[in-house]
């Protein structure tokens, strides 16, 4: 009993010091507030020195880390909050609500993001013959889990290659192959080889989603969707919603609405404009829709935005 009680304790301190060393890693990369790319294509970092307010956007396949704070992000009608102790794991490319709820001058929200490429998933399915359940059933898309020490330490030396930027051709894909692999074998890898497994729901599903963002602006029938992702009509409305929480229309009026408030806010067109430039025929229905996503009429949440945007350059 008292050598199982050692190795936990080991185990304890191990993984306290990993999270310290990330917590340090991160800080010492983004010293000012914001969102940062690095020499890693795929790796990003964000620091908020105060909670935000909610904020939608498209959450790509992806694993997420804190090394400091909380983060709160609505998907449909499921809440997901994870902290230093826990990561986010997505598997598609899926419409979010998000809000840092714990951050601070002093102790600032401090994370990373990891895209995921779902051929590297596939490769290594074949590579390591990892099981696929013969019938795989799709379940959510996103989730909460614990970190472990040897994915977390997999990240730390992902990090410390930004230091050698020679070694980040070679060296970086090693790693995140590790990373996905780590991934594919913890309590989510049935997620995420369902998604990138040919031939299960998830995999046909996300091919449908891949043609819904190329072309949100143009009209479809949920019957070609189908028959894109092999499936029959009900079976494939029935997969898309349990896997996004909506329907196929209702994402790609999601995806419209977003590239319309990108264009005005970006390009400074007028909501005319914009409404026919994501494939509304009627700029009076895209008022509605838009109010009803965003609360607020087009003309006020990009002034609201604008507004936003000049207080955060004035005060960095």
């Amino acid at each position: 009993m008292n050598r199982s009680k050692a190795i936990h304790a080991q185990k304890a301190n191990e993984r306290a010091i990993a999270k310290q060393g990330l917590l340090e890693r991160i800080a010492r990369k983004v010293p000012e507030c914001g969102i940062f790319e690095t020499a890693i294509p795929a790796l990003s970092f964000v620091r908020r020195e105060a909670p935000t307010e909610p904020k939608s956007y498209m959450q790509e396949p992806s694993v997420c880390l804190i090394a400091q704070g909380a983060k709160r992000l609505l998907q449909g009608k499921d809440s997901f909050v994870y902290d230093a102790n826990h990561y986010l794991i997505t598997a598609l490319d899926l419409p979010v609500v998000a809000e840092i709820i714990e951050a601070s001058r002093e102790k600032p929200y401090l994370s990373l993001k990891l895209q995921l490429d779902r051929r590297t998933i596939s490769e290594l399915l074949v590579e390591s013959a990892v099981a696929i359940p013969r019938s795989p059933s799709p379940g959510q898309a996103m989730t909460v889990s614990e970190l472990t020490l040897p994915l977390l330490n997999a990240f730390l030396r992902l990090i410390d290659l930004l230091d050698e930027p020679a070694s980040i051709p070679v060296l970086s894909p090693l790693i995140e192959r590790e990373i996905a692999y780590r991934l594919l074998i913890s309590e989510q890898g049935p997620q995420l080889r369902q998604i990138a497994s040919s031939g299960s729901q998830g995999y046909q599903i996300a091919k449908a989603i891949d043609w819904l963002k190329k072309n949100y602006n143009r009209p479809f029938r949920v019957d070609d969707l189908a028959e894109l992702s092999q499936m029959s009509a009900s079976s494939f409305h029935h997969h898309f919603r349990v896997l996004t929480s909506m329907s196929p229309l209702q994402y790609q009026k999601w995806l419209r609405l977003q590239e319309a408030r990108r264009l005005m806010l970006a390009e400074r067109i007028d909501a005319a404009s914009a409404a026919f430039r994501v494939g509304y025929e009627s700029p009076s229905q895209f008022s509605r829709e838009y109010s009803r996503m965003f609360n607020t009429s087009p003309s006020r949440d990009i002034r609201s935005l604008r507004s936003l945007a000049s207080l955060e350059r004035a005060n960095p």
